[in-house]
């Protein structure tokens, strides 16, 4: 094996370690037969066909891929998050539009219908938090970012200018092209796929294509109902008396 091919195979092979393919996985998704196996012991030359896969696909360098550059993947562009439409009050204050759970549904294919937001509650927040900058209520949906979220509550939102302000440590709503989604993200070394995390550990995190984001909001607070008074020695107390029950019914059983 000469010394260009080895660099191509073995930065290929890198390339489907890192994704965290197998060889079969990654064959399929790159239109090759059976495995790449032959490829990755220099047998078979990658094929214009799976350099454009790749490139299409994970937006890989295809001049990296031969050895001939640094940069292993393409830049990403023309990749808008910014809010699609803003509304505003009679006074042109901007409004903040809430979204709820039966609204999210839609949101993702009205996005730009300016028509389609009028059907959605706004209003101003008069507080110097929510102001210079476009803010959306979205109402949360399902159990995936509990014990932080709760079903039904919502959270006010933040519009991000763009993925490159993404924070680890932050909590946003995504709008894909076909869903809604509050989650964590992590961003990844391709710069064309990024992980949404959920909160509950029963949900496994999942990749998706940035260029399938539409819009995107940074959570800044959240609005929840049902608040009591239960202090931390109140919720104690609670236990304790929760446990004192169970043990008197363990002893009527064994009687």
């Amino acid at each position: 094996m000469n010394e260009d091919m080895e660099i191509v195979t073995k930065r290929f092979t890198d390339l489907r370690r890192e994704l965290g393919y197998t060889q079969s996985d990654f064959a399929n998704l790159l239109g090759i037969s059976n495995t790449t196996a032959d490829i990755e012991r220099g047998r078979t030359k990658l094929s214009g066909k799976v350099v454009a896969e790749l490139l299409k696909q994970f937006k890989i360098n295809p001049l990296w891929l031969f050895g001939d550059s640094s940069q292993k993947f393409l830049a990403v562009t023309n990749v808008s998050v910014i809010p699609k439409v803003v509304t505003v009050n009679s006074s042109e204050n901007e409004n903040m539009v809430l979204v709820n759970a039966k609204a999210a549904a839609g949101y993702p294919q009205n996005i730009q219908d300016t028509s389609w937001y009028k059907q959605l509650p706004a209003f101003d927040i008069p507080l110097p938090e929510f102001r210079n900058a476009t803010y959306r209520g979205f109402q949360i949906e399902g159990d995936s970012m509990l014990p932080n979220l709760k079903p039904g509550e919502w959270v006010l939102a933040r519009a991000v200018e763009g993925l490159k302000d993404i924070s680890p440590n932050k909590i946003y709503v995504v709008v894909l092209q076909d869903a809604v989604l509050v989650k964590k993200i992590e961003k990844s070394p391709n710069p064309a796929v990024i992980s949404l995390i959920s909160l509950n550990e029963n949900y496994p995190p999942y990749s998706v294509n940035t260029e399938d984001i539409q819009e995107l909001w940074q959570v800044s607070s959240k609005i929840t109902f049902g608040v009591d008074a239960t202090s931390e020695k109140g919720l104690l107390r609670q236990l304790q008396e929760s446990m004192d029950e169970l043990k008197n019914q363990l002893k009527k059983v064994n009687n």
